[in-house]
């Protein structure tokens, strides 16, 4: 089985946009909603390309663009994208003139560009890329699908067979102020304690081989599906799956989790944290970042710089007192940095879908 390395990743996102400083500078909201910061496309789009695409093509094929050329990978061998949204904005102008127009006169270019897959279709027209090409679209376990698929894709052997050595894996979802509005009124999103929603563009270049810019590892991508939200039904569809060695056999330092301030969702980290991994301190990542259907990309992305600088920024920790009491999680800001080897991202969605990525150093 081949070993799987980060090459570089880039993001953008609530923060800096291509830019690793929120690491050392990051930027804090209050408000419910927050629209990505977008670099200046000009720098990096013709003015054709650009007055074409929507926000979220865009930002998809510049971090794409971006993450090929720091890895030194201009044609990878495979194209994986996850997406819950899809291009939403597009969708939602396309069904506007609909409705506006009386079925006449619409615009062809936002109905085709408002299909999921014409992401990942966009980046290989752009990189000339003909080889493995799909999109996974499954709400809040989108990312997890496409990481899962590539880290299948580069770790099989087959000497009778080319296999793929590259895999450029995509995270994107954007937020319309009408889509946040109608999430808000379901109690999905807005709540006063919940972190701000957020957008999502993460690329992340997978190989067999590292370099000198590689930032990590993948040690192991697994899935689980659990229909009772408890964790004893957790912990044991993760011992007849085999799961569990991820805690038997390798010792994890940190788990990044999803915490989003909303009581019923942080209350499962909190039971299976400290039922599967007790004593290993948490980390979180939304509360910069945001809330979005593919946010746990942004997670693997912070973890990975992590175990790259061997340090965790304080704002990234989050205290753990008594594993047994909820009420004890608060977070906290440490007054220095801790060196780390091993993170596992721990994400679940609506409490049924949970999904486990280990990182370590190389």
């Amino acid at each position: 089985m081949n070993k799987i390395y980060i090459n570089s990743i880039k993001q953008i996102s609530a923060q800096q946009p291509l830019s690793d400083d929120w690491f050392e500078n990051p930027v804090f909201y209050s408000e419910p909603y927050i629209r990505a910061i977008d670099p200046d496309f000009k720098s990096f789009l013709s003015p054709n390309t650009a007055r074409r695409l929507g926000k979220i093509l865009k930002r998809a094929l510049v971090v794409s663009q971006k993450t090929m050329e720091e890895s030194g990978v201009s044609n990878p061998d495979a194209i994986i994208t996850g997406t819950g949204l899809g291009c939403i904005e597009n969708t939602e102008l396309f069904l506007d003139k609909l409705v506006r127009e009386g079925e006449e006169l619409l615009n062809p270019t936002q109905f085709m560009q408002s299909t999921h897959n014409t992401i990942s279709s966009l980046i290989a027209i752009e990189a000339k890329c003909h080889s493995y090409n799909t999109t996974y679209a499954h709400k809040g376990i989108s990312f997890e699908c496409a990481l899962q698929d590539a880290f299948l894709q580069l770790s099989r052997t087959n000497p009778k067979k080319i296999d793929p050595t590259t895999a450029l894996t995509g995270a994107y979802d954007e937020m319309t102020p009408t889509y946040f509005n109608l999430l808000k009124k379901a109690g999905y999103l807005g709540k006063p304690q919940q972190v701000f929603a957020g957008e999502t563009a993460v690329a992340m270049m997978l190989a067999t081989e590292k370099t000198e810019k590689t930032l990590c590892e993948i040690e192991a991508v697994e899935k689980v599906y659990s229909g009772v939200k408890g964790v004893k039904e957790l912990e044991g569809v993760m011992k007849f799956e085999g799961i569990n060695r991820l805690i038997d056999n390798r010792e994890v330092d940190y788990i990044m989790v999803g915490i989003n301030g909303d009581p019923k969702t942080d209350e499962i980290y909190y039971e299976n944290c400290a039922a599967l991994f007790p004593g290993v301190p948490l980390l979180h990542y939304k509360h910069i970042f945001g809330e979005s259907y593919t946010a746990p990309a942004l997670g693997v992305y912070a973890a990975a710089l992590c175990l790259q600088k061997g340090k965790i920024p304080n704002f990234l920790m989050y205290e753990k007192q008594n594993a047994e009491n909820i009420d004890s999680l608060k977070p906290y800001f440490l007054e220095e940095t801790l060196v780390v080897n091993r993170i596992l991202c721990y994400h679940h969605f609506e409490g049924k879908n949970h999904s486990f990525i280990l990182l370590s150093k190389f």
